[in-house]
C-alpha cells in the first residue's frame, strides 16, 4: 500500500470512524474509531499502521473531497482525553525561516550584533544534521498547548480578546503516540497551521512563549510511512471571497536545517515527554509567513494550505474570542 493517508470521520449521528486512503481510492477501516486505537492495535501486534489497515479488512468507499466539504473530517489525531495530547514546537529549523524573525528583531540589536534569532539559526545550520551516532544542536523549542486548542480542518481559529495578531503558520507536525515501554512512535505527518501572535513577539523576543500559546489546526489527511525530503506547497489568505495573498512554501529535510530525527531526540530526550498513551503533536517550523510582508489579518480571513503528497487542503477562518475577565479568588 503506497502513499497511506489516515482520516478520521464523524457521521451525521455522532458514530466515528477512520478512513485509509491511497492513489487508488477511499475506504472506512472496520473495527476501529480512531487513529490512535489503529495505532494502539499496531504497537500491540509489533507491526505498523499499512500493516494494521489490512488486517482490518475494507470496508465502503469514501469520496474524502466531498466529507470535507460537508464538514465531516475531524483532525486526524486526537485523544479522549484533551489534557494527554500535548502541542509542541520548535522553530528556525528551515533554510529561509531566520530571514523574517530576523526582520522582526534586528531593530532591538546593534547592527554589527547578530539577533539571537540569528544565532541560533546559524547553530542549527551548522549542527542539526549530525552524523550517526552523535548528538545535534538542539533547536528552539516551544509549548503551544493541549488538545483542547486542536481545531479541527475547516474550523476557526480563534484568537483570544487580548491577542495582538493572529498570523498563520503554513508547516508540517509530526504525530506521535507514546507506547506502553516509553516508546515514541511516529504515526506519520499533517499538514499544519500553527497559528501565532506575532504582533506580541516582535515586541518581545522573550514573549514568545505567550504568542505561542495559541490554537492550531491540522490538515485532514495523515501521512504514513517514510517522511519526505522535498515537500512545496502553497499558502493563502483568502478575504471577502478574494485572494489577498499568497507564497509558496517549502518544508521536508532537504529545506531544512535540522533533521526531523534530530529535532526529534532534543523534543522526547525529556521524561516528561515520554509518558505511556499520551499523544504528540509536534510542529517543525516554517520559513513563510505573511506577517514578515507586511500582511495584517482580520477576522473573517480564511487561511489555506496546501501541499502535495497531501491530496486535501487545510482551510480555517480567523475569529476573535470576545473578552473573559478572570478574577483570582482566595480560599
Amino acid at each position: 500500500m503506497t502513499s497511506l493517508r489516515l482520516l478520521q470521520h464523524r457521521a451525521a449521528d455522532g458514530t466515528r470512524s477512520v478512513i485509509a486512503a491511497t492513489d487508488e481510492g477511499a475506504s472506512l477501516v472496520p473495527g476501529v474509531d480512531s487513529v490512535r486505537e489503529l495505532a494502539t492495535l499496531a504497537i500491540a501486534a509489533g507491526t505498523d499502521l499499512a500493516t494494521e489497515v489490512r488486517a482490518c479488512g475494507t470496508g465502503a468507499a469514501v469520496d474524502i473531497a466531498a466529507e470535507l466539504a460537508a464538514g465531516r473530517l475531524l483532525s486526524p489525531i486526537d485523544h479522549g482525553d484533551p489534557a494527554h495530547l500535548i502541542m509542541t514546537g520548535t522553530g528556525l529549523t528551515h533554510l529561509g525561516s531566520a530571514e523574517g524573525r530576523d526582520k522582526m528583531h534586528r531593530a532591538a540589536a546593534a547592527a554589527e550584533t547578530l539577533t539571537d534569532s540569528m544565532r541560533m539559526f546559524l547553530d542549527g545550520v551548522a549542527g542539526g544534521k549530525p552524523a550517526a551516532g552523535e548528538t545535534g544542536q538542539q533547536p528552539e523549542w516551544f509549548y503551544k498547548g493541549d488538545g483542547s486548542g486542536l481545531v479541527a480542518p475547516g474550523g476557526a481559529l480563534t484568537s483570544p480578546a487580548f491577542a495582538q495578531d493572529g498570523g498563520e503558520e503554513p508547516e508540517l507536525a509530526g504525530i506521535y503516540l507514546i507506547g506502553p515501554d516509553g516508546t515514541p512512535f511516529r504515526l506519520g505527518l499533517c499538514l499544519a497551521n500553527e497559528f501565532s501572535d506575532h504582533v506580541t513577539e516582535r515586541h518581545n523576543y522573550l514573549w514568545l512563549a505567550h504568542s505561542k500559546l495559541r490554537q492550531a489546526a491540522l490538515g485532514p489527511e495523515l501521512l504514513t510511512g517514510a517522511i519526505p525530503d522535498h515537500v512545496e506547497g502553497m499558502s493563502r489568505i483568502h478575504r471577502d471571497g478574494a485572494l489577498l495573498w499568497e507564497k509558496p512554501f517549502l518544508s521536508g529535510e532537504t529545506n531544512m536545517s535540522h533533521t526531523i530525527a534530530n529535532l526529534e531526540a532534543h523534543h522526547f530526550k525529556y521524561d516528561l515527554f515520554r509518558r505511556p498513551g499520551d499523544v504528540h503533536v509536534h510542529f517543525f517550523g516554517t520559513a513563510t509567513l505573511s506577517f514578515s510582508e507586511g500582511v495584517t489579518t482580520q477576522e473573517g480571513d480564511v487561511f489555506e494550505i496546501e501541499a502535495a503528497p497531501f491530496t486535501l487542503p487545510l482551510r480555517n477562518t480567523l475569529a476573535k474570542a470576545p473578552p473573559s475577565p478572570v478574577v483570582v479568588r482566595a480560599l
